[in-house]
C-alpha cells in the first residue's frame, strides 16, 4: 500500500467489513460455484471520477482469496472517464465473489469522497487558498476518508481531538472568553492554537491573545474580507461553515488561507464502479 495510507487502519476496517458481510461464510458461493472454477474480472468506471481506495480493495481480495492476482491499472488520485479500467483480477471464482462487495463498497465510497473533493479543489484553483477536510466523517472510517480527501486534492485538518487544538464556541463559553481560552492553550505549550470566531470583535481578541489560526465561522464574504484585513497576516485564517460548490470560490477570493468543508466526507455520494466477471 502507498506509504500515506495507514495499512493497519485499513486492515482493521476491512476485518470489520468482512465480519459483517461474510460472517461464518459465503453460503451461496460455497454451494453454487465449483471449487475449481476460476474467474477473471475487470473493474470499470461508470462515471467521471477520481480513484481512491484501490490499495484497500486489493487488500480485501488478498485477505479473502490469497491465491488471486489483483492488478491496479490506475493510481489513486487519477481522474478517470466512464469506461476506464481501474483494475483487473484473476483467481478462484468463489473467493473472488465473496470479496467482491466489500472491495467495491470501500472503493466506491473512497472514490466518491475523492471525486467530490476534487470538484471543490478545482473551484478554488489559482486563488492561493487551500482546501481542508474536517472531522465530519463516518465513524470508524476517519483515516481512510481523510486519505481519500488527499487523493482529491485537499489537505487534512486535524485527524482527531488528540493532534490539533481547535478552541470552539463551547470551549470559549466555559472558559470565559476567547483570550482566556487562547492563553490557557498557549500556557500549556500547545502548538498551532486555532480558535473559532463568530464576530470581528472575537477575531481582534484572538489575534491579540496570540492565536496562530483564526477560524472564521459562518461569515459572509464581505465580513471575511474585513476579518482578513483585521488579522493582517498576524495569524492564518480559515473560513468554515455552510460552504458549497457555488460559494467556495467567492469565499476563497476574500484572501483567507484555508477553507474547510465538511461535505466532502459527510455527504459525498459513492461513485458507480462496475465489476464484470468472465
Amino acid at each position: 500500500m502507498p506509504p500515506d495510507l495507514d495499512l493497519a487502519d485499513a486492515r482493521a476496517v476491512i476485518a470489520a467489513a468482512l465480519a459483517e458481510d461474510v460472517g461464518a461464510g459465503d453460503i451461496t458461493s460455497a454451494v453454487v460455484i465449483p471449487s475449481d472454477l476460476r474467474f477473471t474480472g475487470v473493474m470499470r468506471a461508470r462515471q467521471t471520477m477520481v480513484a481512491a481506495g484501490l490499495p484497500a480493495a486489493a487488500e480485501v481480495f488478498r485477505i479473502v482469496v490469497p491465491q488471486a492476482r489483483f492488478h491496479a491499472c490506475v493510481a489513486d488520485g487519477d481522474r478517470l472517464e466512464p469506461g476506464a479500467v481501474l483494475a483487473e483480477m484473476e483467481g478462484p471464482a468463489a473467493g473472488l465473489l465473496t470479496a467482491e462487495r466489500t472491495a467495491l463498497n470501500l472503493l466506491q465510497l473512497l472514490s466518491g469522497i475523492a471525486t467530490l473533493t476534487r470538484q471543490y479543489a478545482d473551484r478554488i484553483a489559482g486563488t492561493g487558498c487551500t482546501l481542508l477536510d474536517t472531522r465530519k466523517t463516518i465513524p470508524g472510517l476517519r483515516r481512510l476518508s481523510k486519505y481519500a480527501t488527499r487523493c482529491g486534492g485537499a489537505r487534512n485538518h486535524r485527524m482527531g481531538l488528540y493532534d490539533g487544538v481547535l478552541i470552539k464556541d463551547n470551549h470559549i463559553a466555559v472558559c470565559g472568553g476567547v483570550a482566556a481560552a487562547v492563553r490557557r492553550a498557549k500556557d500549556a505549550g500547545l502548538p498551532n492554537v486555532e480558535v473559532e470566531c463568530d464576530t470581528l470583535e472575537q477575531v481582534a481578541e484572538a489575534v491579540t491573545a496570540g492565536a496562530d489560526i483564526i477560524l472564521l465561522d459562518n461569515m459572509e464574504p464581505d465580513r471575511l474580507r474585513r476579518a482578513v484585513a483585521l488579522v493582517a497576516g498576524r495569524a492564518k485564517t480559515e473560513a468554515s461553515g455552510g460552504v458549497t460548490l457555488d460559494t467556495i470560490r467567492g469565499i476563497a477570493e476574500t484572501g483567507v488561507d484555508y477553507v474547510s468543508v465538511g461535505r466532502i466526507t459527510q455527504s459525498a455520494p459513492a461513485v458507480d464502479i462496475g465489476l464484470d466477471w468472465s
